[in-house]
């Protein structure tokens, strides 16, 4: 069993900050904190995005029919989430705050499922998922899809400070 940083916090103090600084990390791409608190995130950020990019691709077309203002049926594609999916969305969800924030405005709401209502959720699944696994098909590279850049140490308490990021 590996051992668990305890970061001098009680569990569900700890658990709820990490999940709020890698909620961070995917939203905005880079954070910056303490070393052994970046160590931490990189750890549970690498296994979700992992998750995420097993399963990104697995969708399922459905055919739906409803009535329109003049009582005719008509005929409607739907893309939903096929199993695979849809349980890798469950496990980001009950491992990440999602993020209430308006969506960018140059982004249509059409690309984000239900119309934003888990933007941040959907930003992993449609911007980090797919350049990722391009990555690992492309250079054989899975993993590693974090860096942890040492900043030197913060003036008053001389914490080790580090800024995690995404892997270009």
């Amino acid at each position: 069993m590996a051992k668990q940083r305890k970061l001098g916090k009680p569990t569900d103090q700890r658990s709820a900050m990490l999940k709020n600084q890698v909620s961070n990390l995917f939203w905005y791409g880079e954070i910056k904190t303490t070393l052994e608190k970046a160590k931490a995130v990189q750890r549970i950020a690498e296994k979700l995005l992992t998750v995420a990019i097993k399963s990104y691709d697995d969708e399922v077309t459905v055919v739906k029919s409803k009535q329109n203002e003049k009582g005719l049926k008509e005929q409607e594609k739907v893309i939903n989430d096929g199993p695979k999916k849809l349980a890798a969305r469950r496990k980001l969800m009950a491992n990440l705050y999602d993020f209430q924030y308006d969506i960018d405005p140059n982004v249509l709401k059409k690309d984000y499922k239900k119309d934003g209502q888990h933007p941040l959720i959907e930003k992993i699944f449609r911007e980090y998922a797919p350049k990722y696994a391009k990555r690992i098909q492309d250079k054989g590279i899975g993993g590693g899809y974090t860096r942890v850049l040492k900043l030197g140490f913060r003036k008053g308490d001389s914490a080790e400070m580090a800024v995690i990021k995404f892997v270009d």
